[in-house]
């Protein structure tokens, strides 16, 4: 895990000062609240529907045992008792007050964090695959890359206005599950004849105008690639759309001058901007490496976990649901649900935060991940190890068995906070895994990624969802479209739209009735519900989806012969 050198340090410490200053000169009045928004942007404090709202970047999503123990504080402190963990694998604080914010960011950099480059039109915090050098089918740790981006990206000069914001992901395994192809920018880590590099992608995002990145480049070697990134977005800072900001990202400039023309551009001006850099990327990155060193692994039997797996039926569920495969033998990456059928997907209360922290120091090498699915992970934990961590889990509320199940939804905050929002995520989230956990079909549908959007700007990622849902304003009133077929993972597919849209009180049972249709349909509990679909295609679903309107066209026909 990296730890702050002494300009790290002073950084942010300075820009701890700096605020400070600012927002004393907006209490007292000296600073408008026009002249005060963007020097709050750009240290992550939103303005939000009932109150302001921190943003806190968790870098690539890791954390330390200590840096979860000073985010449960925060959250005691400063706010209501719990904390928001989002899609960037950021946290938020909903109810913070502004007199407490210079105070909650020195609390921040205490424990080498901070709320930097959280917002504003700037390269945004950079995320990766949370079971990073942990996956056994990684080629690659993808974290120093990402950590080198991070250090060269803050308060770059040239990349502080851009058209609008910029969102990096990095993957270092053949399994995405960092959603690059859905980023402004995402690399896949590529070994080519025993040389590390990465295939550049380039133009993905969702929101208004949902596409799937292009391959810019196949593969660009490690000693090229901080270069080859300064370029691409210096490309994009002089020829993005300033005019309409719909049109300013990325995806929007490569659709309008295509991926040739970018390609090309970014090659002539690569090899501008290469001789700048001198190397100094590089011993920058080996110095990085260090601090990734992988924990040391122990060889011990694992007889705990096979008689506990074997006799007691409540933890062989989890285990067979939360459990990943691990690259170090004897070992397993251990997801802890946030997403208990009822509460809020993505919050952890302060006491649960504490609980992590302790699990983390006791089994865990003191390393947590936050995935941009909304969950905790455990990266490195043995075997022997999984019983009293599942015990302690129990303990905080936070054993539920449902990783990658129908309840394990992905929410933006919606309406209930967001002031861009246009209708409620959290209630439709708990509303379906609640309903489902009722009917006790979760194991039975088996793998099942819905996600909810509360607004066109996609921050529920609801275009990449096997069943995706977008609540939108229709005169007044909620309406949620549903959409299917998507995917976010290396082969990422932008859902498709089923029809009209369904009232508040309509969308569970709208959705209760696309799964029941998908068990009547599905060749075996073998075939996921992704896989149904893709070999139907969508009429099925629809004719489940809108019963009336099919009966209605029935009658019609029936009427006419």
């Amino acid at each position: 895990m990296y730890r702050y050198n002494d300009f790290d340090e002073a950084f942010v410490r300075e820009r701890v000062a700096q605020f400070s200053g600012q927002v004393a000169r907006r209490i007292d009045g000296s600073l408008t609240e026009e002249e005060f928004r963007p020097l709050r942007l750009m240290n992550g404090l939103y303005l939000q529907l009932h109150a302001y709202m921190l943003r806190v970047a968790i870098p690539y999503g890791t954390l330390s045992s200590r840096q979860m123990d000073q985010l449960a504080h925060i959250a005691e402190t400063y706010d209501r008792g719990y904390g928001h963990f989002t899609t960037r694998q950021n946290i938020q604080y909903n109810w913070p007050k502004l007199p407490d914010v210079p105070a909650i960011l020195s609390d921040l950099a205490d424990v080498q964090m901070h709320a930097i480059q959280t917002s504003g039109n700037t390269i945004r915090n950079v995320t990766a695959d949370h079971f990073a050098g942990a996956s056994a089918d990684e080629v690659a740790d993808p974290r120093p890359i990402a950590e080198l981006i991070r250090q060269w990206s803050t308060d770059h000069p040239e990349f502080q206005f851009l058209p609008r914001k910029f969102k990096i992901a990095v993957s270092g395994a053949e399994a995405d599950r960092a959603v690059v192809r859905a980023h402004d920018i995402g690399l896949v880590l590529r070994e080519r004849a025993g040389t590390l590099g990465a295939e550049i992608i380039v133009g993905g995002g969702l929101g208004r105008t949902p596409m799937v990145g292009k391959t810019l480049k196949d593969f660009v070697p490690l000693q090229d690639l901080l270069p080859y990134l300064e370029a691409t977005v210096s490309v994009w800072n002089l020829l993005g759309r300033r005019d309409n900001k719909y049109k300013a990202r990325i995806k929007i400039t490569v659709h309008e001058h295509g991926i040739e023309e970018i390609r090309a551009r970014v090659e002539e001006r690569f090899a501008q901007v290469k001789p700048a850099f001198g190397g100094i990327d590089m011993e920058m990155l080996s110095e990085i490496e260090a601090h990734f060193a992988p924990p040391a692994f122990v060889t011990k039997p694992v007889d705990a976990y096979t008689r506990a797996h074997e006799a007691d039926p409540v933890f062989r569920a989890w285990a067979d649901t939360n459990l990943a495969a691990h690259k170090a033998e004897g070992y397993a990456i251990v997801t802890v649900s946030l997403k208990k059928p009822g509460q809020t997907p993505g919050d952890a209360s302060a006491d649960q935060m504490r609980a992590l922290a302790q699990i983390a120091r006791d089994f865990a090498h003191d390393e947590l991940r936050i995935s941009h699915e909304q969950n905790v992970i455990l990266p490195h934990v043995h075997k022997s190890d999984l019983p009293a961590i599942h015990a302690a889990l129990k303990a905080a509320d936070l054993a539920t068995a449902n990783i990658g199940l129908v309840s394990d939804i992905i929410a933006c905050p919606g309406m209930d906070y967001c002031a861009l929002a246009t209708a409620r995520s959290i209630p439709v989230a708990q509303g379906i895994a609640t309903r489902f956990n009722e009917l006790k079909l979760e194991h039975e549908i088996g793998p099942l990624k819905i996600k909810i959007s509360g607004c066109i700007n996609a921050c529920g990622h609801h275009h990449v969802g096997h069943i995706g849902i977008l609540g939108l304003d229709r005169a007044g009133v909620e309406n949620y479209q549903i959409t299917l077929g998507g995917d976010g993972t290396e082969t990422t597919v932008i859902g498709e739209r089923t029809g009209p849209g369904f009232a508040y009180d309509e969308i569970v049972p709208a959705i209760e009735r696309l799964i029941a249709a998908y068990l009547e349909l599905r060749t075996g509990p073998e075939e996921t519900f992704l896989q149904t679909y893709r070999r139907l295609g969508m009429d099925p679903f629809k004719t489940a989806l809108y019963p009336e309107k099919d009966a209605k066209a029935g009658k019609e026909k029936a009427h006419a012969a």
